[in-house]
């Protein structure tokens, strides 16, 4: 059964049709909240849609993240948005010194700066009703590092910041904004990174000694939706590693 905590609240939530995004959207969707998908598999969205609580009342809405006036249409439909989740991000794994321009922007625009012109867009209409909740999906290695990812990580450590900043910003006009960290979960994205010998050392040290699934990043995001007296936050999400 649905406890509905978020009944009546609209969520924004980018990369859905990826495991994390669509996790999230799942679970918030089971608390009532009208979901509205964005990703780039349209397929996997129509099929995430059929999956949720109450499928009528959520929808698909198609978004290019990396241009401007996408995602400001985007926002221009919507009457309103209470929460908005940035799940969207990519990972081009290589060593600093072999990173391709290419890719370093690749992940620059889907990482960093898509998020940032959500949050841009976003903020004055929660800061209208003096309400809102923006959550941001960084990484651990955005705080740790790890080999063979620096790009990858500067991008999410920017995003720290970035959320960081806005919760000062918005918080005095009552709108929260906080960072979801997630470790080793088990995804289509971080299985290629998992086949790396120094990232398989670190799996040996995590204390639950297991990897973490979609469903424990979903539920600490719905768990920030609901914490009102929470705002500039990290919440690491890693079984112990760090």
């Amino acid at each position: 059964m649905a406890s509905l905590s978020l009944a009546g609240r609209t969520a924004l939530v980018t990369g859905a049709s990826g495991g994390i995004g669509g996790a999230i959207s799942r679970e918030l969707a089971q608390r009532g909240a009208h979901v509205v998908l964005t990703g780039r598999n349209q397929a996997r969205l129509a099929s995430l849609q059929q999956q949720l609580y109450q499928p009528s009342n959520h929808r698909i809405s198609q978004c290019d993240l990396t241009c401007t006036s996408s995602v400001n249409a985007l926002v221009k439909s919507l009457d309103s948005i209470d929460i908005l989740v940035n799940a969207a991000g990519v990972s081009r794994d290589s060593l600093a010194m072999r990173q391709r321009e290419d890719e370093l922007d690749e992940m620059m625009q889907i990482n960093l700066r898509s998020a940032m012109k959500l949050c841009k867009q976003v903020s004055p209409m929660m800061v209208r009703k003096r309400s809102g909740c923006i959550i941001n999906v960084s990484s651990v290695v955005g705080i740790h590092g790890n080999v063979g990812q620096s790009g990858y990580a500067a991008t999410k450590a920017g995003l720290i910041g970035f959320t960081r900043s806005l919760a000062k910003e918005l918080g005095p006009r009552g709108v929260r904004a906080n960072v979801i960290a997630p470790g080793f979960i088990d995804t289509e994205m971080t299985r290629n990174i998992l086949q790396q010998p120094a990232t398989k050392s670190l799996i040996d040290r995590i204390p639950l000694q297991h990897l973490g699934t979609v469903d424990d990043v979903a539920h600490a995001t719905a768990f920030i939706a609901e914490a009102k007296y929470m705002t500039g936050q990290v919440l690491i999400i890693d079984g112990g590693l760090f």
